[in-house]
């Protein structure tokens, strides 16, 4: 029997992105699995949400926040409507690729190795020197704190149990921290390589320097919250 999948997909002034991406996560999955996409637009101001009203997304399920409030409560909106029990995440910037899908399922379906989060780690990112610089020390830094075995927590790509993740406890910024909560929690993980294209339009939504510092504040947060959890 053929798995469940409910592909999350948060977006942020995506216009000129997210028709393109839907159709490719249609063509990765059609016919690999039972899947539904769900689309959260975080109160974007470009005319998203006129592009939404188009006949592709009529088998969409849509869902509209009324002030911008951030990529997890995106995610967990998603979650929340969401209909099965296997979450994909995924950016709607078009720089995570819908092909790489299938491999991240392969892997999650292992029953064997009993998989409750499956990543996706950028080996070739397609962004500028500064960006892959910052991303490199604070993932260097998270993984020594942390221990949580993942280069690239900020890779989107995600596939996951929706039940574990609803029993965490919830913070802004928690996306970024699934693989550590999900191993302090002391369920499995799991990441394979996947592909990364440069951003064609839109622009990126989260400056280095604030995405340093918040990045800093959160892993303190997340090391507390899973020695409380061992104790």
């Amino acid at each position: 029997m053929k798995k469940k999948f409910s592909v999350v997909i948060p977006i942020y002034n995506e216009k000129d992105n997210i028709v393109i991406l839907v159709n490719e996560i249609i063509s990765s999955l059609n016919g690999r699995c039972i899947y539904e996409i769900i689309i959260v637009n975080d109160f974007s101001n470009d005319g998203t949400d006129k592009i939404l009203k188009s006949k592709i997304f009529s088998k969409c399920i849509i869902l509209s926040h009324k002030s911008n409030m951030g990529q997890s409560n995106s995610i967990r909106t998603g979650i929340l409507s969401s209909n099965y029990e296997n979450i994909i995440t995924i950016d709607g910037d078009l720089q995570n690729n819908p092909i790489d899908i299938p491999n991240l399922i392969e892997e999650f379906d292992n029953e064997e190795s009993n998989y409750s989060l499956v990543g996706g780690i950028r080996k070739k990112r397609m962004d500028s020197t500064i960006k892959k610089l910052s991303s490199y020390l604070a993932n260097s830094l998270r993984k020594f704190i942390l221990n949580d075995d993942c280069d690239d927590t900020g890779c989107g790509l995600k596939i996951f149990k929706k039940k574990i993740f609803l029993q965490l406890p919830f913070f802004d910024g928690i996306h970024r921290f699934l693989p550590a909560l999900f191993r302090g929690f002391g369920h499995n993980t799991h990441f394979i390589p996947v592909s990364h294209r440069p951003r064609k339009a839109g622009k990126s939504k989260y400056g280095t320097i604030n995405r340093l510092i918040w990045g800093l504040k959160d892993l303190i947060k997340v090391r507390k919250i899973i020695n409380l959890r061992k104790y």
